[in-house]
């Protein structure tokens, strides 16, 4: 009988990873405990998994708290998706990682990996996270942590160095883009297979094959439809010039890179100023919807089904309960996985899951090309890992003058400039480093 804790459950995680879980029978013996500081948040969660259970005839133990520490004793599973100082739509800090880089002309789009607004959302993040992993480490020290809170790459690394918890860092690209990429060439996704690694947020199909055959001729044929190529420009462009797919959308990946976003004409041609840059900070609606739509269905005016996402964390979980195992791609510290990347950095690679955990899959050397961008995403998480592990502030700095994007909009003076702006704007959430 697995006893799952989700941690951070307002965040939207918690209602559909519950769906999830329950969505397994050999599950439905367990305990799903919902966690959030906010009780506001909290409250109409455990209201929707309560009802999905009772309504379902499932027969889960449903039960929610403010305080972590109450539910991690005896916990298999811990599920993370936090979000440190409030979700983006309340503004601050997400406003400021935003709009002070855009005052200097580094113009994020979702600035949640690396970046000004990634290095400075780690920073915030990171001890938090410490925090969760320390009462694990004392309460539940054999638990299995599955981490959806980014920025992934960093976190993860970070959490691997200064803790022994168990930990793999989870996310929805490669699943997402798989079927993008099947939709693409017009083939079921039946037939499709793949097999996918770098870091998270930029991971490369390093096959991608339909009925057993090679389909990227197939997705280069695709490339040259001006419609499938508008829906999808940098990632397009990406595959052109460096030779394969990446698993981040093109709002995320032109974040990434120095080439798409540092002048208002280069935007205009790839359809990145339409995508609504940093809409994060005003965009409640979709919570508003989300929440409204889980009222109607606490009150049964909508019936709630039990319908699996493409998430990892309820595949991951059964897997290990039963031994029947699965494949998933996660994010694990590099240990001679990726031949050219640094050991000690964090990877996404397929993993093989069953009730002896969560195993790397070996993949060897990236083609050269795409190691090299994903190494200068990896100098970036490096200095912002040595910044929370050491309280060294210098170091975010070094991170922010190495970041792809900024460098290729401003000189070291202005960048300085904002990096001091922005730990002014910050305040209280980065003491632990002043």
């Amino acid at each position: 009988m697995a006893k799952i804790v989700i941690i951070g459950a307002g965040s939207g995680f918690g209602q559909r990873l519950s769906l999830d879980i329950m969505g397994y029978p050999e599950l439905h013996n367990g305990t799903i405990s919902l966690v959030d500081i906010n009780p506001d948040h909290l409250a109409p969660v455990v209201q929707f998994v309560q009802k999905a259970a009772e309504s379902n005839d499932i027969p889960m133990q449903i039960e929610g708290t403010t305080e972590r520490r109450e539910v991690l004793e005896d916990a298999d599973y811990v599920i993370t998706a936090i979000s440190v100082g409030g979700p983006a739509y309340d503004g601050v800090p997400y406003y400021h990682e935003v709009m002070i880089p855009r005052s200097y002309g580094v113009n994020q789009s979702v600035a949640d990996t690396i970046g000004p607004g990634g290095i400075f959302r780690t920073l915030r993040t990171a001890p938090v996270m410490l925090e969760i992993c320390r009462d694990v480490e004392e309460l539940c020290p054999d638990t299995l942590i599955l981490n959806y809170t980014n920025p992934m790459a960093m976190l993860c690394w970070i959490l691997h160095e200064a803790t022994n918890v168990k930990i793999v860092g989870l996310c929805h690209s490669v699943q997402g883009t798989s079927r993008q990429l099947a939709n693409y060439i017009g083939a079921s996704y039946e037939g499709v297979s793949y097999w996918v690694a770098g870091i998270n947020h930029m991971a490369w199909f390093l096959e991608f094959r339909w009925r057993g055959e090679d389909a990227y001729p197939l997705l280069r044929e695709a490339m040259e439809d001006p419609q499938k190529y508008a829906s999808n420009t940098v990632r397009f462009d990406i595959m052109r010039h460096f030779g394969y797919f990446v698993t981040e959308s093109t709002r995320h990946m032109s974040e990434y890179v120095p080439y798409y976003r540092k002048h208002a004409d280069i935007m205009k041609e790839f359809d990145l100023s339409s995508r609504n840059p940093g809409k994060e900070i005003t965009d409640g609606g979709r919570w508003q919807k989300r929440n409204e739509q889980m009222q109607r269905q606490i009150s049964g005016e909508e019936p709630i089904q039990i319908r699996r996402s493409h998430e990892y964390a309820s595949s991951i979980i059964y897997a290990c309960e039963t031994n029947d195992p699965v494949r998933i791609n996660g994010n694990v510290p590099n240990q001679e996985i990726i031949t050219n990347l640094p050991n000690g950095c964090c990877v996404e690679v397929p993993c093989l899951v069953d009730n002896t955990g969560v195993k790397p899959c070996s993949v060897g050397a990236l083609p050269t090309q795409l190691a090299a961008l994903n190494n200068s995403n990896v100098a970036v998480q490096d200095l912002t890992v040595q910044a929370v592990l050491e309280r060294d502030l210098q170091k975010a700095y070094y991170a922010t003058l190495l970041d792809p994007l900024t460098a290729a909009v401003c000189t070291t003076a202005q960048i300085k400039g904002m990096f001091d702006e922005l730990v002014e704007a910050e305040g209280d959430l980065l003491t632990y480093l002043k």
